[in-house]
């Protein structure tokens, strides 16, 4: 399955010598051409700047269906204008995009800083209650319009037992909340649009914690 016009698409670098190769971006699918998609110039995820790719680079995408995350790896055939600048990507095999399986993945309480962009373009800081590989959950204060099936993006940031920190941006879906005595509420988010290296950043994270917390019991 192809993404279609208007799809929301997240492109990261994986050329071995493009010094913005851990950067995100996101972008839309502006047209499909027999043997390319036309996608609007990325926007890089957290600074919002525009950046332009270079011709030839080998870009990532991710992008999600009713059936679940795919993505594919294409390359930068060239730009377009079509009142906004426009980016040709190479249009890959069918085969070759990857479906993302389903799995359960640990997850292990964390209280780490997490930023959040509503539908409504309402944004604000909070800090999560546990972290896994397949979501998180927040508390935040109630007057927030969030509700269940409300989708959201967001920017985590991830500490590791070596001390580096990462963010991890990823768009999210609320599947389910709850009140709390004290008028906040509790947030529980599943992954809709994650690449896989991001992801797999998570899974890292929950095991070092959970190892350290065996060790602190």
């Amino acid at each position: 399955m192809f993404p279609k016009v208007n799809d929301l698409v997240h492109i990261r670098s994986v050329s071995q010598d493009n010094g913005d190769a851990d950067k995100a971006g996101k972008s839309r699918i502006a047209d499909v051409e027999d043997e390319a998609f036309l996608i609007e110039m990325p926007i890089e995820i957290g600074s919002g700047r525009m950046r332009k790719p270079g011709i030839g680079e080998e870009l990532s995408i991710s992008f999600t269906t009713e059936s679940g995350l795919r993505y594919f790896n294409t390359y930068v055939l060239g730009f377009a204008e079509d009142g906004i600048p426009l980016v040709r990507i190479q249009r890959p095999e069918q085969a070759a995009i990857t479906k993302v399986q389903r799995r359960n993945y640990l997850r292990v309480a964390a209280e780490l800083e997490l930023a959040i962009e509503l539908r409504d373009e309402t944004r604000f800081v909070t800090y999560t209650e546990d972290v896994g590989g397949g979501g998180v959950s927040f508390k935040c204060d109630s007057f927030y319009p969030i509700s269940e099936g409300d989708r959201m993006f967001c920017w985590l940031r991830v500490p590791f037992k070596n001390g580096l920190i990462d963010n991890v941006p990823f768009d999210a879906e609320v599947v389910r909340t709850k009140q709390l005595d004290n008028g906040r509420i509790v947030a529980m988010l599943s992954f809709i649009t994650i690449l896989d290296t991001e992801r797999q950043k998570l899974v890292r994270f929950s095991f070092e914690r959970q190892r350290l917390n065996m060790k602190d019991n």
